[in-house]
């Protein structure tokens, strides 16, 4: 049954984002991913999305056809500064939900080859590595928000 879990991830990605291709044994489960839009010009973004894997896992890398580089970034406060750098891992451990954010880890794509609409959706692959040291890819589609599925709009009308 374990060498079903893999593939019963991919199935559900597909389900989520209307493809994913399924390669390798070290795939979390992948929910409420999406890409922030960008407009003319702005030449980088975030990818965001909750990652859950039935075993320990790590996400080591990150690919796109819209974008010359994807990489696993951090972002934290280092005394009264946000610093933002790449990360060679992100280490997921088993049945925990990791959160990529805005604010927190993420992918970001750099080097835009053209601006990201709302209400498109992008090819995205991402890459893993289970303790084993065996890599894994999951490529899904995922869409172009202006902000996070779901999120609240604020009651001030937009104003700030």
């Amino acid at each position: 049954m374990k060498t079903q879990a893999p593939f019963l991830a991919a199935a559900c990605a597909a389900l989520f984002y209307g493809s994913a291709v399924f390669a390798g044994p070290a795939v979390p489960k992948v929910e409420g991913a999406w890409i922030r839009s960008t407009v003319q010009g702005q030449a980088g973004t975030g990818a965001f999305m909750k990652l859950t894997p039935s075993q320990a896992t790590q996400l080591v890398g990150a690919s796109t056809p819209v974008a010359g580089t994807a990489e696993v970034h951090e972002m934290k406060m280092e005394g009264d500064v946000m610093k933002m750098r790449a990360v060679p891992r992100l280490d997921l451990p088993a049945g925990r939900a990791t959160e990529l954010k805005p604010g927190g880890y993420h992918i970001m794509l750099m080097d835009l080859k053209q601006p990201l609409a709302a209400g498109s959706s992008v090819p995205l692959t991402l890459i893993f590595r289970d303790a084993k040291g065996v890599e894994g890819k999951l490529e899904l589609k995922v869409p172009v928000a202006a902000k996070a599925p779901g999120a609240a709009i604020p009651m001030d009308g937009h104003k700030h």
